[in-house]
């Protein structure tokens, strides 16, 4: 099934070509998950209320900026829209460059540009303009509401939109501490050496075929977390309901409904417990209006 990451237009002269993107890469990472060693539950990560500890579920959480110490102004969906409609809508393009002129250590990540229907005359046409002219398409777009510089090289039979770094996201040499350390500096060697290190290059040089590499790390793990599997080493980890799960202790109010299940067992000293905050308070209560009296 089909997955828009973002839908909208590429703006190309006087052109206007609708497309979508879509992904280009695929999530080949193994992904663990937290246990605790004691008893194998989950660990869980959840979004608290600073003020209360209580869990905040997802569809009650909002967007605020901090315009000043402790003071923030709502942001929704739609002030995101209506900050740039143009912005969010297109894929302005700005420039076209040699591919060889931008630098590798700009590129982020990758993704598909399909057109929609309607759309194959327009795209097609800027794919075989790419290609005759050996350029790439230097472009800005807002992609969940972040602005990034992005690349439109044509690939094969289609349009590949590499997102890029901006400039300034990557480090100059003389940041880097190492770099800026050997920088100047005049290593001797024997000119046979550099001969046989160019022929050691030659001799090794093919041409680049990317489905020759494979993921071995990947296929070892995998291969011997089957082999776990096969030997019985699996354990059956504790998922608890929704009803089960433990509240944060992280202040007085959360620990109440801990206490009270706790003392459900003896309703005699359950009672108890209940009243005597009850009473500690009243007591309290009365102290202060005697000392209000008093002053």
């Amino acid at each position: 099934m089909r997955s828009n990451i973002w839908k909208g237009s590429i703006s190309f002269g006087l052109l206007n070509i609708p497309v979508t993107l879509q992904t280009a890469d695929q999530d080949r990472d193994i992904h663990f998950s937290m246990l605790d060693k004691k008893d194998l539950s989950r660990i869980n990560y959840k979004k608290f209320n600073a003020q209360t500890g209580r869990e905040v579920p997802y569809e009650r959480i909002v967007k605020g900026f901090e315009y000043e110490k402790g003071r923030y102004v709502l942001v929704d969906e739609n002030d995101f829209k209506k900050a740039n409609v143009k912005a969010t809508q297109t894929i302005d393009i700005e420039d076209f460059v040699l591919l060889s002129d931008v630098d590798p250590l700009l590129f982020q990540k990758p993704y598909y540009v399909a057109p929609q229907k309607g759309a194959e005359k327009g795209y097609f046409l800027l794919r075989d303009a790419l290609k005759k002219t050996k350029k790439v398409a230097i472009a800005k777009i807002v992609i969940r509401v972040k602005q990034h510089l992005v690349m439109l090289m044509p690939r094969d039979e289609y349009i590949v939109l590499e997102i890029l770094r901006f400039a300034h996201q990557i480090k100059e040499t003389d940041d880097v501490d190492y770099l800026r350390e050997i920088k100047g500096t005049h290593t001797h060697y024997n000119p046979r050496e550099l001969k046989m290190a160019e022929e050691l290059i030659a001799g090794m040089t093919e041409k680049w075929k990317p489905d020759k590499y494979k993921d071995t790390y990947y296929n070892d793990m995998m291969k011997l977390i089957d082999a776990k599997v096969k030997a019985g080493k699996g354990h059956e980890v504790f998922m608890p309901t929704k009803e089960e799960r433990i509240e944060p202790t992280s202040n007085v109010m959360d620990l109440m409904p801990l206490l009270k299940k706790s003392l459900a067992a003896s309703k005699g000293k359950s009672s108890a417990t209940e009243k005597a905050p009850r009473a500690a308070h009243k007591k309290k209560a009365a102290s202060s209006s005697r000392s209000a009296r008093m002053h």
